[in-house]
């Protein structure tokens, strides 16, 4: 299917350093039904911080919650893995990997798998950003927590990858996507935060991630309150799952870039076929550490994260939406909010 914008109206030009905005109804949406937005989140999705609406490349709604405001950052849970898979793409277009069919265990030489292990030695990084690589514990139920008690994550990563099924059936995994974020770092010998900087930050205007020291790698370190920045391993590698900081401005724009096709002010930052490959419709509705849908004729691919963070992308529409919340137990599904309130509103 072909999901390109077939939208009469001109894309803006790419924010290099300060957005076009619009008023709805310029840009081809009803502001009306935009409108009601400002009754429905405050009162059935309290835990967003902020939310940003681009159509046709131009924001055409903007709001901000609890005090925020466009300038604060917000730790974007698992959208980190489209940062990441994103990453991946780029160091393959540079030469620092072969290719996503390279083998996960290329990159770590030292790790010597016990001769029963055959399995560990045919996952590749497709495997890995697809999410159908087998892993030790059931379905859904990784224990994240255990990573995090670890001294050397990669060896533990690498010791339960392979392990209690088949490669192929898709089982969700935080720790493959953090064996990625080394991948990145053995590869180009760089952390994923620098290469992001120097790659793709930098390259899109979107604001640069700077250092900051883990001095513990508790629960508020890693996940709550004290997140800042990109959160990094006991060894300096940053998190591949998670751990990203973002202004939800800075997420519409990681969004834009993918809806342009990779390119940047007529610069190719990431390779049309990576994205193209990246948000391939198959039956699991995953493609490489993107979420996709198709529902009522209309296709979106998203970047999404416990507590309700979004990076969602309609093609046909020309729309990004970019939620960021606090982080909640069983957040409200973002979705019936896109699909009901802001893809009707496109005239």
């Amino acid at each position: 299917m072909n999901h390109e914008n077939p939208s009469s109206l001109k894309r803006a030009p790419w924010p290099t350093r300060e957005w076009l905005t619009a008023d709805p109804a310029s840009a081809g949406m009803d502001p009306e039904k935009l409108a009601v937005l400002d009754q429905i989140i405050p009162a059935e999705y309290e835990n967003i911080n902020g939310i940003v609406i681009l159509r046709n490349g131009q924001i055409v709604f903007e709001r901000y919650y609890h005090d925020h405001c466009p300038d604060d950052t917000h730790h974007v849970t698992s959208v980190t893995k489209s940062v990441t898979s994103a990453l991946i793409g780029i160091a393959i277009d540079a030469g620092y990997i072969k290719s996503a069919d390279q083998k996960v265990l290329d990159f770590f030489p030292e790790y010597v798998p016990i001769p029963a292990e055959r399995q560990k030695r045919e996952i590749t990084l497709r495997h890995l950003l697809t999410m159908t690589a087998p892993y030790a514990f059931e379905d859904w139920h990784e224990p994240l927590d255990r990573l995090c008690m670890q001294p050397d994550w990669m060896k533990y990563g690498l010791d339960i990858l392979g392990q209690n099924g088949t490669i192929g059936t898709f089982k969700y995994s935080t720790t493959g996507t953090h064996l990625l974020s080394a991948i990145i770092t053995r590869s180009t010998g760089k952390s994923a935060r620098e290469f992001a900087n120097e790659h793709l930050f930098r390259s899109v205007g979107m604001n640069e991630i700077s250092d900051n020291a883990m001095e513990s790698f508790g629960f508020e370190d890693l996940f709550g309150k004290k997140v800042k920045g990109w959160v990094h391993d006991p060894n300096g590698n940053s998190t591949g799952g998670w751990g990203l900081t973002l202004t939800v401005r800075d997420m519409a724009r990681f969004g834009l870039l993918y809806l342009n096709h990779g390119i940047c002010d007529n610069s190719q930052i990431i390779s049309r076929t990576w994205i193209d490959e990246s948000i391939a419709m198959n039956p699991n509705t995953y493609g490489y550490l993107w979420w996709l849908r198709e529902e009522d004729g209309i296709f979106a691919y998203m970047a999404l994260g416990d507590g309700g963070n979004v990076i969602c992308c309609i093609p046909e529409k020309d729309l990004v939406i970019a939620i960021a919340s606090e982080f909640v137990m069983n957040a409200k599904d973002r979705w019936p909010l896109i699909s009901e309130c802001i893809i009707p509103a496109v005239y």
